[in-house]
């Protein structure tokens, strides 16, 4: 085993999910107390093995707090028109509460139209333009989950957001965009960096929260970080060995960082008890 001087408070993404999904089961016995029945339907095309596992997890997960899941599972040829089809039908469906479609989807399948096709009310992932655009304006609705689950993690810490300088590493819709956004609204002064910006350790190393979500394993060195900063660690890269590890150096960057997320057991869980969030949320938008 590896000893190192750890300076940096881990956040637990496994202990805080666990918590989230407690006040999610007690939602759902409500809900049940008036007849309803949260309901997840997932839909994955293809047999990509990460993709299998991350649906499975997600399923054990939704059946350990009582939200009922279907998965429907498409071949990897399928046409577009068939999984539009699909999606028409869990929309009009009043016994559907959520509707995930599992990324990555085949190439030859349109992301955007098919995540545009689910009713926005369903949309458990808050990937619908519609639901964007309400948290871009300042009235979320169904918040990416992901983002969302950072956000309850930093909250967890009791740690003061604002007027704190946060610097996101991608802008994807998934994640660096609605983060930043969302850090924006508690008040911090948001950099975003991506593939074209320049000198990014200078960003780095006067962030006081440090989200990062590159997929490239290792890419934050302790040199770039600040210390006594609080680092998010987005990534989700497997070696060549098949360890799981992070777009950052953990063992470096926990010797300067204040708080730092581990991988696994930090972001990833917070993302599917997110998801188990909305599916809920999404099932009291549609009854109220």
């Amino acid at each position: 085993m590896d000893y190192y001087i750890c300076m940096a408070e881990i956040i637990d993404g496994k202990a805080i999910s666990k918590k989230v999904r407690e006040e999610v089961a007690r939602e759902v016995e409500k809900l049940m107390l008036s007849g309803i029945i949260p309901t997840l339907h997932v839909v994955l095309v293809g047999d990509d093995p990460a993709s299998k596992i991350y649906v499975r997890n997600k399923e054990k997960a939704a059946k350990s707090v009582g939200i009922h899941t279907k998965i429907h599972h498409l071949p990897s040829e399928v046409k577009q028109e068939r999984v539009l089809d699909l999606i028409t039908t869990l929309n009009e469906d009043k016994g559907v509460n959520g509707i995930l479609v599992q990324l990555p989807l085949p190439e030859h399948l349109d992301k955007n139209r098919v995540l545009n096709s689910i009713d926005p009310l369903k949309d458990v992932d808050g990937l619908h333009p519609e639901n964007l655009g309400l948290l871009f304006a300042g009235t979320p609705r169904l918040i990416p989950c992901t983002p969302q689950g950072i956000m309850r993690m930093i909250g967890e810490t009791g740690y003061d957001i604002t007027g704190k300088e946060a610097v996101v590493i991608g802008r994807s819709l998934i994640v660096g965009k609605p983060v930043a956004h969302l850090l924006l609204e508690a008040n911090a002064t948001v950099t975003m960096i991506h593939s074209r910006s320049k000198d990014i350790t200078e960003h780095t190393k006067r962030a006081d929260i440090l989200v990062v979500a590159v997929g490239k394993p290792g890419f934050i060195k302790q040199d770039m970080v600040k210390p006594g900063s609080m680092v998010i660690d987005v990534g989700i890269n497997r070696t060549a060995s098949g360890k799981l590890v992070g777009d950052v150096d953990f063992k470096g960057v926990s010797e300067v960082a204040g708080w730092i997320t581990p991988v696994p057991g930090g972001v990833g869980p917070m993302t599917v008890a997110m998801l188990l969030k909305n599916t809920v949320k999404a099932t009291y938008l549609q009854t109220n």
